[in-house]
């Protein structure tokens, strides 16, 4: 249900349009594509940086994981303080961290500084999401008009297509001015969202509460000592998962104590379709990853391609999540998208059990295409779900932890691909990554199918808005 505004909700200062303000679609968009091209143009930067730093490949795969980290922890941190004080601030305090990440990359004397700009890039590409939910959000209170199936595809489509192309713009950018240039990218990008959001976004009015800065870093201890333990699980390492499970424990007492928490664990605990949603996301990017990583390396190992034939390989799953994330955006559709999509993903795991060595060009295609269909969907209904699912006056948050469980999926990935491929990227172990995602796309099917819950979020809520 989607309430009527109330007195410290955001309130434009200018003459509002009756439908969607169309006006805050492009600091919408510019914002949430920051992390995508990121993280896709570092791919092609970590061999040129590896040189000049003289670092080996472990060291160099820090300036991915360090984004991983900061997006995980920032997401729903600065979600929450977008919630307790509006999306403009954090979009612009955010975006223009992005530009000092992007000159301080540019200036690195060293890896340890790189992987530092990495780290604030992180934090500053946290903000607009978040931001871009709530003010979604805000927009439908402010009309009555319950239709953000448009706005969210926007945002879905606009991060595939950065997703897609950033691994060609990063190399365009390196070929024209080194790898530098891949952070320097950043200062325009982060200058066109502050002129943007400054003259676009609304300014908020809110209430003064306290942030609840222990209960955040007790949730950024838990999730960081998991995550370094996910990068690397080894038995040495076992006080990582003790840490995080300790600091977990702490985190619920105290969330469960304060007035006003950062997580509001006693909702978020009644809120069973929500925490649903959060697992389906785990579950489908576990799976997403997995192939994407594992099917990489495999492609160059077992099957002896070149890195550049081998994305080209993978092209036709960016392509068909692209397609289907257009087709079908406009359309909420949660449980159909969920149940199509995951069946796909069953499918495609399924077909990736024939895949050989000596197998035919058009079925390592074939691979690829099936499972982008299902990546599209799955986005798509996840975003939709969560929005109808989550409280309205915590939206950001909730959309930011919707992140970290997508975070998280790849670390897990990461982690099943390095123990199906102890040695090398062979084909035994391609089909016991295969088996691995089928469980995972199985179990997604079977938390969909019998949650007719889904199938009633768009209607429900557009009747709510409708009679109030």
């Amino acid at each position: 249900m989607i309430p009527r505004p109330t007195g410290h909700t955001e309130k434009a200062t200018r003459p509002a349009p009756a439908g969607f303000d169309r006006r805050l679609i492009p600091p919408m968009l510019f914002g949430s594509v920051l992390n995508p091209v990121n993280s896709s143009m570092i791919a092609v930067a970590l061999v040129p940086i590896g040189v000049a730093f003289g670092a080996p490949p472990a060291e160099t795969a820090w300036l991915v994981s360090a984004l991983y980290l900061a997006t995980a922890v920032g997401q729903p941190v600065i979600g929450r303080l977008v919630d307790m004080y509006g999306p403009r601030r954090l979009y612009l305090a955010g975006t223009a961290l992005v530009g000092v990440a992007g000159v301080l990359g540019a200036l690195a004397p060293s890896l340890g500084a790189l992987i530092a700009a990495r780290v604030l890039l992180g934090f500053g590409t946290s903000a607009a999401y978040p931001a871009a939910m709530r003010l979604t959000r805000s927009e439908a209170e402010r009309t009555g008009q319950d239709s953000p199936a448009g706005v969210l595809a926007a945002l879905a489509v606009a991060n595939q297509t950065v997703a897609v192309v950033g691994p060609a713009l990063g190399g365009l950018l390196i070929g024209l001015g080194g790898w530098r240039a891949v952070f320097t990218v950043n200062v325009p990008l982060s200058a066109v969202c502050l002129v943007l959001g400054t003259l676009r976004l609304p300014r908020s009015g809110t209430r003064r509460r306290a942030v609840d800065l222990p209960g955040m870093a007790l949730f950024a201890l838990m999730l960081v000592a998991l995550m370094l333990f996910l990068m690397h699980p080894r038995a040495d390492r076992w006080y990582l998962p003790v840490l995080s499970a300790v600091a977990a424990a702490g985190f619920a007492v105290r969330e469960l104590r304060v007035p006003d928490p950062f997580v509001d664990l006693r909702v978020l605990g009644g809120n069973g379709p929500l925490l649903a949603t959060y697992v389906r996301q785990l579950l489908a990017y576990t799976t997403s990853y997995a192939f994407m990583y594992g099917y990489t390396q495999w492609l160059e190992q077992g099957r002896g391609l070149g890195a550049s034939t081998a994305g080209l390989v993978l092209l036709p799953l960016s392509i068909s999540a692209l397609i289907v994330s257009t087709l079908t955006g406009r359309r909420e559709a949660v449980r159909g998208k969920l149940i199509v999509g995951s069946a796909l993903q069953v499918a495609g795991c399924a077909l990736l059990l024939l895949v050989r060595a000596d197998s035919a060009l058009w079925l390592l295609l074939a691979v690829g295409a099936l499972l982008g269909i299902p990546q599209g969907l799955i986005g798509l209904a996840a975003q939709n779900a969560l929005y109808r699912q989550a409280d309205p006056e915590r939206i950001a948050s909730a959309a930011g932890l919707l992140r970290t469980f997508m975070y998280l999926g790849a670390l897990g990935a990461s982690a099943a691909t390095a123990a199906f491929y102890p040695h090398h990227a062979d084909t035994a172990g391609l089909h016991g990554l295969a088996l691995f995602m089928l469980a995972g796309s199985a179990l997604l099917l079977a938390t969909t199918l019998p949650d007719r819950s889904l199938g009633r979020l768009g209607t429900t809520t557009s009747r709510t808005i409708g009679k109030a």
